[in-house]
């Protein structure tokens, strides 16, 4: 896996992977800022993994929303994180205990980032689940 960033201004930058996809990233939060990138990176690393999971557990998921929060350490630097907060909003018809075991796999095991994350940060997760009946197909 590769990727190309360059500035395109003081504190601008764009960063490509190998289709030609990419990301604005910048330190004068006129686009996410790289720790905001990280806490996006988490978020979309778990939610791939608990779509998977659900739809592995035959659960309806019609819709998945993730709040993350990261605290980073004052006055220093680096100014790493040290706790970060996920609350994962699940919509659909699911039950609480498939819901519960999708996460938990999710942020605990399968999460390529978090992995990373859980060697330096306390990352705690919780759940919602909205129920939305899921539209019959014909």
């Amino acid at each position: 896996m590769k990727i190309h960033l360059e500035n395109t201004g003081f504190q601008k930058y764009v960063g490509r992977n190998h289709l030609g996809q990419e990301i604005q990233l910048s330190g004068d939060k006129s686009a996410v800022g790289p720790m905001e990138s990280v806490l996006m990176a988490l978020a979309g690393c778990s939610c791939v993994d608990v779509e998977i999971i659900l739809q592995k557990t035959r659960q309806k998921l019609v819709k998945v929303e993730v709040n993350v929060e990261g605290t980073r350490r004052k006055d220093e630097i680096p100014a790493v994180f040290t706790d970060i907060r996920a609350h994962y909003i699940l919509h659909g018809e699911i039950k609480e205990s498939k819901a519960k075991q999708a996460i938990d796999l999710a942020v605990d095991k399968y999460c390529s980032v978090a992995t990373m994350l859980h060697k330096s940060v306390n990352i705690t997760h919780s759940f919602e689940i909205i129920e939305v009946k899921s539209e019959k197909k014909d």
